[in-house]
């Protein structure tokens, strides 16, 4: 856990600790010696008409700093990109000079202290090297990290205490010395909360100009390290236990009571008197902090299991180890008996089989030392992350922990994301897959080799799709492809792999030699996603590249001469049936639907002596020599010259009035979106739904007689519903 409690910038433990707006911590002196200025010459251009030098921007061009500290829309980061680099490996810009005795020299001075003068001053964090703009209060503007303040604390007295040191005096260190270590603090000043050597408190805070009514005091006494404070305010409870409500970095005398969700921090009653978070949602310190515990705690588990999980898979890994060193000393045993079966003849044979074993062995060992290297820093990571967080739940401050939460929750998420599928399986097996061939004659000793090492026959390539023969039909596709020219591995054979046109796994629809396939029944209005891939003896080839076909948005189709029954009679390229049969016969269409809404009409071109024609959907194996509706395969609407019927099952229901007669126009609506069955004449909906939980695969389908003859009418767009017509007519 310790890299946990360090500073990026000075490699040591967090002092004084602040939250920057990205979330990363780091400690306030260390802060000082990366915040920056913007050189004079970029404020005249951010300020407009202001005048000249520091005195510009603090005129003119004041609204123009305001609207930095805004650019990225409340992100609380400003658009300052600096130049140079500096040692600690943050970049900055130097300041430029400031004419001497001018406003501006003394302005940069109050800067080297605090920083909390300048409004043109900003920050880079030196993980996520995002820069933040500083307010008028400089660094002060940052919310201190009491909770990781704390845990420092403790784990300083618990490091102390185990290696006898808790006697040792901790003595206060200038905050400002670029000397390592740092000078002892010869004052402290009390409106800045810093503390100086006599050396920097000359340099950076004079008795004179705006430092003039500043109080500097003796700094603290040294304390035993068990119990001695990090620096001025720093821990949320001493050694006493006793703790100290923190207040509101704006109003230093209240307490904080709410947090506010919009903004994310915890806020006082007076922030929200003075409306600041007026329009915020806001809720009770207490539930927020036991609402975010509980999401940290949860997103541990998460974590642990795979800490789990690595610890077992790190003892599987050693189990590896001594099973390949036994299996490998074991094969070259075996080896060196057959070989010596054969001494005259394989002497220089055996010494080359047992190189080929020796490598396999080291590959494997080689490959599981640097698994067991990559799940072991992984564990580390994982391990020091959950006992810090662990740490942190213990502590009993809500604000300081909801400040952190966020970032910790992330935190422990990504790194069980790291743990990703496979990451705990063996790279390499203990067994040696390696056969020895000893049957050969003896002319042959000389090539003898494991059966593995015998020029293997190349896998095929990748095959090349022929985008220009690709095309849809319907709710058909048609893939071509070829293998490249002057391949030298044979082929015996392709993989076609299709998608289920709504972004999930592929399937194989076909297997075989043919490089053109046609594949039917896919749904209509769908993206799907094809590959192919080629094989033979020595295995699988790699997949193509990925083509993407679209399906039509609506389905054009005609009678099916296959599926009618033989008294069916089609015409018009099979767009128009009739029948020549007194009895009712049915025909189906060639579409196939099992997804979408589908609409399709049927023109009553014949109508004579008043027939009860039947118009729906069916089964692929619907009886053919009957109405319509008469078996459970079909779903339809039977009419005659004045009123109408549904049946399915031979069942009739909702008997409405309104008939057909020739030139009128029967509508069939299929909306497998909602599983619903809908019937029109002449463009109004014929009586209610006809039929709910309607599922699987249909085909359209209609019977009739000798006495009636319709034409199909298909790639049409759906029909409003009649009573919504009838509202919008009202």
């Amino acid at each position: 856990m310790e890299e946990e409690l360090k500073c990026p910038v000075c490699g040591s433990l967090f002092r004084e600790p602040i939250i920057l707006p990205c979330s990363h911590n780091v400690c306030l002196p260390c802060a000082r010696t990366i915040a920056v200025q913007t050189p004079d010459s970029e404020q005249h251009l951010s300020g407009g008409g202001g005048g000249g030098g520091v005195g510009g921007v603090v005129g003119g061009g004041d609204h123009a700093d305001k609207l930095s500290l805004h650019s990225e829309t409340d992100s609380g980061y400003g658009s300052y990109t600096p130049s140079l680099k500096s040692p600690n490996g943050v970049r900055v810009l130097p300041m430029v000079p400031a004419p001497p005795g001018s406003s501006a020299a003394a302005a940069r001075g109050a800067a080297c202290s605090s920083l909390s003068s300048s409004s043109s001053s900003s920050i880079t964090c030196p993980q996520c090297h995002r820069s933040a703009s500083l307010d008028h209060r400089g660094l002060r503007g940052f919310q201190r990290n009491r909770l990781l303040e704390a845990i420092v604390h403790r784990y300083q007295q618990s490091r102390g205490s185990g290696t006898g040191a808790t006697a040792a005096a901790v003595v206060a260190h200038c905050q400002l010395c670029d000397r390592t270590p740092p000078e002892p603090a010869a004052t402290l000043c009390e409106q800045c909360d810093v503390l100086y050597c006599s050396a920097c408190q000359t340099k950076c805070h004079p008795s004179r100009g705006p430092f003039a009514k500043h109080r500097l005091v003796q700094p603290p006494p040294p304390q035993p390290a068990a119990s001695a404070p990090l620096g001025p305010g720093a821990g949320a409870a001493g050694s006493t236990g006793v703790r100290k409500f923190p207040t509101c970095t704006d109003h230093e005398l209240e307490n904080y009571s709410m947090y506010c969700v919009s903004c994310r921090t915890p806020v006082c009653y007076q922030c929200l008197e003075e409306g600041r978070h007026g329009k915020h949602e806001v809720k009770p310190l207490g539930a927020m902090w036991k609402l975010h515990k509980a999401q940290l705690s949860q997103a541990l588990n998460g974590v642990s299991d795979k800490a789990k999980e690595a610890k077992e898979f790190l003892v599987q890994l050693k189990n590896i180890l001594q099973q390949i060193q036994e299996n490998g000393l074991d094969y070259e045993a075996c080896l060196v008996a057959q070989c010596d079966a054969l001494v005259d003849a394989l002497t220089r044979q055996k010494a080359k089989l047992l190189t080929k074993v020796t490598k396999e062995r080291e590959h494997k060992l080689k490959v599981v030392w640097d698994q067991i290297n990559h799940c072991t820093l992984k564990l580390r990571q994982s391990t020091g992350l959950m006992e810090y967080c662990l740490e942190v739940i213990k502590e009993n401050d809500p604000s300081g922990f909801l400040q952190i939460s966020d970032a910790l929750i992330k935190r422990v998420q990504v790194s069980q994301e790291q743990w990703v599928k496979g990451a705990l399986e063996p790279k390499v097996s203990a067994e040696f897959d390696l056969t020895l061939d000893s049957e050969p004659l003896l002319q042959a000793i000389h090539q003898l080799d494991f059966i593995q090492m015998k020029f293997p026959v190349a896998v095929p390539p990748v095959p090349l799709l022929q985008l220009e023969k690709c095309c849809t039909r319907n709710n058909s596709v048609t893939l071509a492809w070829r293998m490249p020219p002057f391949i030298h591995s044979p082929v015996e054979g392709y993989i076609l792999e299709l998608d289920d046109g709504d972004g999930g796994q592929f399937r194989e629809v076909y297997v075989g030699k043919e490089t053109l396939c046609t594949i039917d029944g896919l749904h209509f209005n769908s993206t799907y996603n094809a590959r192919v891939k080629a094989f033979n003896s020595s295995g699988v080839g790699p997949y193509s590249k990925t083509v993407v076909l679209q399906t039509s948005d609506v389905a054009w189709f005609t009678f099916d001469p296959n599926s009618g029954h033989r008294d069916i009679v089609l015409s018009n390229d099979n767009q128009t049936a009739t029948c020549s049969s007194y009895d009712d016969r049915v025909v189906l269409g060639t579409a196939a639907f099992s997804k979408g809404v589908h609409y399709w009409e049927f023109h009553v071109d014949r109508y004579d002596n008043h027939p009860d024609p039947a118009f729906g959907v069916a089964r692929v194996n619907v009886v053919k020599d009957m109405m319509l509706g008469k078996d459970d395969k079909a779903w339809a609407m039977y009419v005659d010259n004045n009123r109408s019927w549904f049946m399915h099952c031979n069942s009739h229901t909702n008997r409405t009035e309104g008939g057909v007669f020739k030139g009128a126009t029967v509508g069939v609506l299929l909306d497998l979106n909602k599983h619903t069955l809908t019937f029109y004449i002449n463009g109004q909906q014929q009586g209610p739904t006809a039929f709910d939980h309607v599922d699987g695969v249909f085909m359209p389908a209609v019977s009739l007689n000798r006495n009636v003859q319709v034409t199909l009418h298909t790639g049409l767009e759906v029909p409003l519903n009649t009573r919504q017509q009838k509202l919008s007519g009202n």
